[in-house]
């Protein structure tokens, strides 16, 4: 007959590499949320699964062990499925912006919860933050209320949703085990699960400004996300897109707001942006059984923006969660603008032939655009515009980008950190797909 569960016993049988079972995983769950297993204990547990991995089975297990953590939401009054999108994180990557409506325009429900800045990488709720009067928090009624009457709600985290996943990340985040691909996927999936959705799009980014740096990396991350929520009850397609450059041309905050508008107006529309919001739509049109096809999905996702409807639930859902009702045809009217602006000159003529993207992001984050301490203000207003791509034409008459500072001084080091992250050749280069390559673990379980 088998003993008590106990956490020291639940350790060392991770730690020897033993599956563990279901309800060991539970029990430690439990514990972490109800703090009955100490700091020291889960941090063991963490580097344990660090070294010794998780199967599939136990992945599963503990995702919808930290989902019934917290409270889960429930959409049955709404006519459509309900459907989301999340990001591993790049820099200039504001798709969430125009992807939650241009879904809504095409059926969908889009209640997206999302994050803040991570290190390098930029957040989806201080891009929104920038916007004066936007609730990036609301209580649970106007969210509902938002979801439905728009269609589509960008908020943040609610405290209820998956708190276990609050404390674990916590724990992780000083403990070296961040890293860990089965702690990675339990952690986004978590959230995803508890926010009733009916098919979930993971975009896992993979260069020079993602987590995920190498394919092989980012090709580990998305079959695990893509088995363990179709596993866990969540129909998921995870794709794995290109982030060895700055995917929208702007880097930061208002700036990066500004671009979204621009882009869902048509007054300016990076062409790689647009790939990517199109490809990520049309999965989750697909997934949400509003596309037949992916061809047809990706075909509504353009009209929706081209016609103009993405742009008009964009406003709305501003609106609606107290930002300017006229915050679309005038954003510059209200986002924040730095006061000095200037562009950055390339040291030599050429074109554009490699790009750090990871030193754009931490010169946003110097000009004071990201957080260096959790704690920390956020200036909106600094960062970059009008960043080159790979290979672009750059000298005297076409700069690498557009720095938007406090002052001069940062200027001056921001434009010097914006010269290191480019490499200027003499010849033309061509540039890759965004998509390279895309995981759908139930049409891999069918054709097993």
């Amino acid at each position: 007959m088998a003993g008590p569960l106990l956490p020291q016993e639940i350790i060392r049988r991770k730690r020897d590499g033993a599956a563990l079972t279901d309800d060991e995983i539970a029990f430690m769950i439990r514990g972490l949320t109800d703090q009955s297993v100490t700091e020291g204990q889960v941090a063991a547990f963490a580097m344990a699964v660090f070294f010794r991995g998780m199967t599939l089975d136990e992945r599963v297990a503990l995702t919808r062990a930290m989902v019934a953590s917290g409270t889960t939401l429930a959409w049955p009054d709404l006519p459509g499925p309900v459907l989301d999108k999340h990001s591993t994180g790049g820099i200039g990557d504001n798709v969430s912006l125009m992807l939650a409506p241009a879904v809504a325009a095409c059926g969908g429900f889009v209640p997206m919860i999302s994050g803040r800045g991570l290190g390098h990488t930029g957040g989806t709720l201080d891009k929104l933050d920038s916007i004066p009067g936007y609730v990036s928090q609301p209580d649970n009624a106007l969210f509902r209320k938002v979801v439905a009457d728009v269609g589509c709600a960008i908020i943040g985290q609610t405290a209820d949703l998956a708190p276990a996943d609050k404390r674990f990340y916590g724990i992780r985040d000083v403990t070296a085990t961040v890293e860990s691909i089965p702690l990675i996927t339990a952690s986004i999936l978590s959230k995803k699960l508890a926010a009733g959705l009916a098919g979930l799009v993971m975009d896992v980014k993979c260069g020079s400004g993602a987590f995920m740096e190498t394919p092989d990396d980012a090709a580990e991350l998305a079959e695990s996300l893509a088995m363990v929520a179709t596993g866990a009850g969540l129909p998921t397609t995870a794709l794995i897109t290109a982030m060895s450059e700055p995917l929208a041309s702007a880097a930061g905050n208002a700036v990066e707001v500004k671009n979204a508008v621009s882009y869902l107006t048509g007054a300016h529309r990076d062409p790689r942006l647009h790939e990517a919001v199109v490809a990520l739509g049309g999965e989750m049109l697909l997934l949400g059984g509003l596309a037949e096809t992916i061809e047809d999905g990706w075909a509504q996702i353009d009209a929706a923006v081209n016609t103009g409807r993405a742009a008009e639930t964009f406003g709305r859902m501003v609106s609606a969660l107290g930002g300017p009702s006229d915050f679309v045809e005038q954003p510059d009217r209200h986002l924040a603008a730095a006061p000095v602006v200037r562009d950055v000159l390339p040291e030599k003529d050429g074109f554009v032939s490699a790009c750090n993207a990871r030193s754009i992001g931490v010169a946003v984050v110097g000009l004071g655009g990201g957080r260096v301490r959790a704690q920390d203000s956020i200036d909106h207003a600094v960062g970059f515009s009008a960043l080159a791509g790979l290979g672009d034409a750059v000298g005297p008459h076409a700069p690498l980008g557009v720095v938007h500072a406090r002052s001069e001084a940062a200027a001056d080091a921001a434009a010097a950190a914006l010269r290191a992250a480019y490499t200027v050749g003499d010849a033309e280069v061509e540039t890759g797909a965004v998509v390279m390559a895309r995981f759908a673990a139930a049409e891999d379980a069918g054709r097993a």
